[in-house]
C-alpha cells in the first residue's frame, strides 16, 4: 500500500490534508516534541500544535506525561481495526435494543416529550454534520430553512440531502426555503443542483439577497424548534472537512436565528431571477457593466456631483478611509440640504475617520463583505465587488473593475429598499473603543490605549511588557509545555488558566429592552488548575454607581470548583452574589480558527434582578494580524491576575430574541492564546 492510499483511506475517515501529513510524519520519526516536527516539515510551530491537538482529539496520536510534551502516532492498523470495531459494535448494539428500545420509544407520553431540556451538542466534520441535516429534514413536518453557501450546498449533495428531501412522505406539504450567493463563477453549480434536487411535487424555493450581501452565518432550521449553526468564519472560503456546527432546541435562540433569516428572505431575490440576470449580464434593460476604469469614474462622479437629495454609499472598511479625502465636498453637500449617509464596516483603522465624518454626516457600522454600492436621489446605482472604491474623489486607491450602473427606477428602489433595511439594523460607532471601558472592575486582557480610561488608573495596570519582549512563539510555546499549577487552596495558592476568550461590548437597541452591557466569555482547557470550563462574566453600566463604568453584575459557568476563585476576584460587586452553576449542555464556548462562539439556553438575571439576559448567543471574530501583549493587573479585591496572550481585535454579532445585532471591530476583541496566573490578595478567605 503506498502512501496515496493511507491518504485515501484517512481522508475517509474525516482526516485532513494537513492532519494526514502530521500523522504520516510523527509514525516515520517515532516520538518527537512540537517544535521537532515543525522544524523536520518545515512548518510554523503554532501551526502544528494545533494540528496535534486535533489529532490527539481524534484519538491519532498520544501524548506524553513529560514536560516538555512529546507525541506519537498511533499505529494505522490500530485505527482501521479500532474504526471497523467502533462500527461492528455500534451495529450490533443497535440490533440488540432495537426492539426494547422501540417498545420504550412507543410507551413515552407525549408530554415527556415536549419537557425534553434545552441544551447545545458540538458536531464537527462533515461526515456528521450533513447526515444530522438529512435527520432534521426527515423529522420536518412544516418548514425547513437553510443559509448556505454554494459550496455547502455541493456537500449536502453529496451527503445526499437533497434526495431525503425528495424522498420525504410529506413533502407536499412542507415549505423548503434557502438562501444561498450567487455569482458568475457558481451559477452554473446552482442551475445543476436545482435540475436534478427537487421534484415537481416539492414546495422547494430558493432566493439570493439583495445588494450583495455575503451570507453568514449558515445555518439551518427546522419547524422552529431547533437549528444547526455553522461556526465557519465569514471570510471562510476553504473545503475544509473541519467544519464545526452547534446544534440546538433552545426556543429563544432559535427564534432568534428564525428572525435572521426572515429578514434576509424578505429582502432577497428569487433564484430564478438572479440567474437570469448572471447569464445575461444585466438585470434590467437600463443597466451597463463598465469594464474601463476612465468612463467608470466620470460617470460615477458625474452622477454624484448633481445630487440633489441624497446620496447613500455601502463602502469597505479601507474605502472609508478614501471618503476622508472627500470630506470638504460631502459637507458642502450636506449644508445644500443633501442627506448623505454613509455604512462601512467600522475598525480600528478607520474609527477614528468614522467619528470626524459623523460630524457633519451620518455613519453606521455593517459587517464585512457587502459589495460596495452607491445610490444617488433613488435613480441612479452603482455597485462593484472593488475595495476602496470612492465614489467621489478619483485621487482615492479605488480599483475600477466591473462596476455595474442602473437607472432602472424598480431596480433601484428594490436595492435602496434593501439598504434602507440594513441602515436600520445598523448602529453607529460607539464613543470608545471596548478596551477602554472596563474601569478596574475587570483586567483589560487587551491593548491599554495611552489616552484610555484604563491607562488613567495606574493603580490597576502595572508591569505593562514593552512591546517585542513577548512574541507569538513564547505564549504559544509555553502552552504546548503547559504544566498543571495544583491550587490546593483557592484562598491561598496561585493558580493558572490557559484558556481562549473574548469580550464584546454591546449597546443593544431600544426594542431589545437591555441595558448596554459588555459580555465576557472564556473557554478554559484542561490542563488549567481547576480543569476544563467555559465561563461567562456580564458587566453592566450600573446608573446608581454615577460613573460610566462596566461592573460584573453576573458570572454563569459550569465548573464548580471554580467558583470560590470566580467570587474572590469580583468581591464588592453585584456578580459575587450573583453566580450560576450551569450544565455543560446548557453554556457553549467554542473556538474554530479566529472565532469564538458563546450561547447560553437559560436566563442569567442582571441588576436588579428583574432584568434579565435572555438564552442568546455572541459570534466573535477576528480581523487583521495576531498582536502579542503581557501585563498584571489588580481588581479592587486585591485579586492579582498575570496575563500572556496572543490576540486579535473583532467584530461581534449578539443573536438575541428579539433580533441580530452586529457590533464594529472595536466593540470586540479575542484572545485566541492565553495565559492568566492569578494570585489571591494575602489573608483573605474564601467567600
Amino acid at each position: 500500500m503506498g502512501e496515496e492510499s493511507v491518504r485515501g483511506i484517512l481522508n475517509s475517515f474525516g482526516i485532513t490534508e494537513k492532519e494526514s501529513e502530521v500523522y504520516i510524519f510523527l509514525a516515520r520519526h517515532g516520538v518527537l516534541k512540537c517544535g521537532e516536527i515543525a522544524k523536520g516539515m518545515k512548518r510554523h510551530t503554532a501551526q502544528i500544535y494545533r494540528v496535534l491537538k486535533i489529532l490527539q482529539n481524534k484519538g491519532l496520536i498520544e501524548a506524553t506525561l513529560e514536560s516538555p510534551t512529546r507525541f506519537t502516532a498511533v499505529s494505522f492498523e490500530t485505527i482501521i481495526n479500532l474504526s471497523i470495531k467502533a462500527k461492528q459494535d455500534e451495529a450490533t448494539q443497535i440490533e440488540k435494543t432495537k426492539k426494547d428500545v422501540l417498545d420504550y420509544w412507543k410507551n413515552i407520553g407525549q408530554s415527556r416529550l415536549e419537557d425534553s431540556p434545552e441544551k447545545f451538542v458540538v458536531i464537527e466534520g462533515r461526515n456528521k454534520i450533513y447526515p444530522k441535516i438529512a435527520q432534521m429534514i426527515k423529522d420536518t413536518k412544516n418548514q425547513f430553512s437553510a443559509i448556505s453557501s454554494v459550496r455547502s450546498l455541493l456537500l449536502a449533495d453529496q451527503f445526499d440531502v437533497f434526495d431525503v428531501a425528495n424522498n420525504h412522505p410529506s413533502k407536499s406539504k412542507i415549505q423548503f426555503r434557502f438562501l444561498t450567493e450567487l455569482s458568475s463563477q457558481n451559477v452554473n453549480a446552482v442551475k445543476t443542483l436545482l435540475s436534478n434536487a427537487p421534484a415537481a411535487e416539492l414546495n422547494f424555493k430558493g432566493r439570493n439577497p439583495n445588494a450583495g450581501l455575503k451570507l453568514s452565518p449558515q445555518m439551518v432550521i427546522k419547524d422552529n424548534e431547533e437549528t444547526l449553526f455553522f461556526m465557519s468564519p465569514r471570510t471562510d472560503t476553504s473545503a475544509s472537512k473541519e467544519d464545526v456546527c452547534l446544534w440546538t432546541n433552545c426556543k429563544t435562540l432559535v427564534q432568534a436565528f428564525t428572525a435572521v433569516f426572515e429578514d434576509l428572505w424578505n429582502n432577497s431575490t428569487e433564484i430564478e431571477k438572479k440567474i437570469l440576470e448572471l447569464e445575461t449580464g444585466k438585470p434590467t434593460p437600463k443597466s451597463l457593466i463598465f469594464n474601463d476604469e476612465k468612463t467608470a469614474q466620470k460617470k460615477l462622479q458625474e452622477i454624484v456631483h448633481l445630487a440633489k437629495k441624497e446620496i447613500l454609499i455601502l463602502t469597505s472598511s479601507s474605502g472609508l478611509l478614501d471618503l476622508w479625502k472627500s470630506a470638504p465636498f460631502i459637507c458642502n453637500k450636506v449644508e445644500n440640504g443633501v442627506s448623505v449617509k454613509i455604512m462601512a464596516p467600522i475598525v480600528k483603522q478607520n474609527f477614528e475617520t468614522a467619528a470626524k465624518l459623523s460630524e457633519f454626516c451620518e455613519i453606521r457600522h455593517v459587517p464585512t463583505n457587502y459589495c460596495e454600492t452607491t445610490i444617488v436621489d433613488a435613480k441612479h446605482l452603482f455597485q462593484t465587488n472593488s475595495r476602496g472604491l470612492n465614489p467621489i474623489d478619483s485621487e482615492g486607491t479605488a480599483c475600477f473593475e466591473n462596476i455595474f450602473y442602473s437607472d432602472d427606477l424598480e431596480y433601484v428602489e428594490t436595492v435602496k429598499t434593501a439598504l434602507n433595511e440594513i441602515w436600520k439594523s445598523a448602529r453607529s460607532p460607539s464613543a470608545v473603543a471596548v478596551e477602554s471601558i472596563i474601569r478596574p472592575y475587570g483586567p483589560p486582557v487587551f491593548p491599554v490605549p495611552q489616552d484610555g480610561l484604563l491607562a488613567k488608573t495606574n493603580d490597576t495596570i502595572i508591569d505593562i511588557r514593552p512591546p517585542g519582549s513577548l512574541t507569538e512563539k513564547d505564549v504559544l510555546n509555553k502552552i504546548i509545555n503547559a504544566k498543571r499549577l495544583v491550587a490546593e487552596n483557592p484562598a491561598k495558592d496561585p493558580s493558572r488558566m490557559y484558556a481562549s476568550l473574548a469580550v464584546a461590548s454591546i449597546h443593544p437597541p431600544e426594542y431589545f429592552k437591555l441595558p448596554d452591557i459588555l459580555i465576557w466569555a472564556t473557554h478554559v482547557d484542561k490542563h488549567s488548575s481547576f480543569g476544563p470550563e467555559d465561563y461567562i462574566v456580564v458587566y453592566q453600566r450600573l446608573e446608581a454607581s454615577n460613573r460610566s463604568d462596566f461592573v460584573p453584575v453576573a458570572i454563569a459557568g459550569d465548573n464548580p470548583n471554580s467558583i470560590p476563585v470566580l467570587k474572590m476576584a469580583y468581591a464588592g460587586t453585584p456578580a459575587s452574589q450573583n453566580h450560576h452553576l450551569v450544565k455543560k449542555d446548557e453554556l457553549e464556548i467554542r473556538v474554530h480558527g479566529n472565532t469564538l462562539f458563546a450561547g447560553w439556553t437559560v436566563p442569567i438575571p442582571l441588576y436588579p434582578s428583574d432584568v434579565t439576559l435572555p438564552p442568546a448567543c455572541i459570534l466573535i471574530e477576528g480581523y487583521g494580524n495576531v498582536k502579542t501583549l503581557g501585563f498584571s493587573s489588580i481588581l479592587p479585591s486585591g485579586f492579582k491576575f498575570v496575563i500572556e496572550e496572543n490576540y486579535f481585535d473583532s467584530f461581534v454579532t449578539f443573536f438575541h430574541p428579539a433580533s441580530k445585532y452586529s457590533g464594529p471591530g472595536t466593540d470586540a476583541a479575542f484572545s485566541r492564546d492565553c495565559i492568566i496566573t492569578n494570585y489571591p490578595p494575602p489573608n483573605r478567605n474564601v467567600p
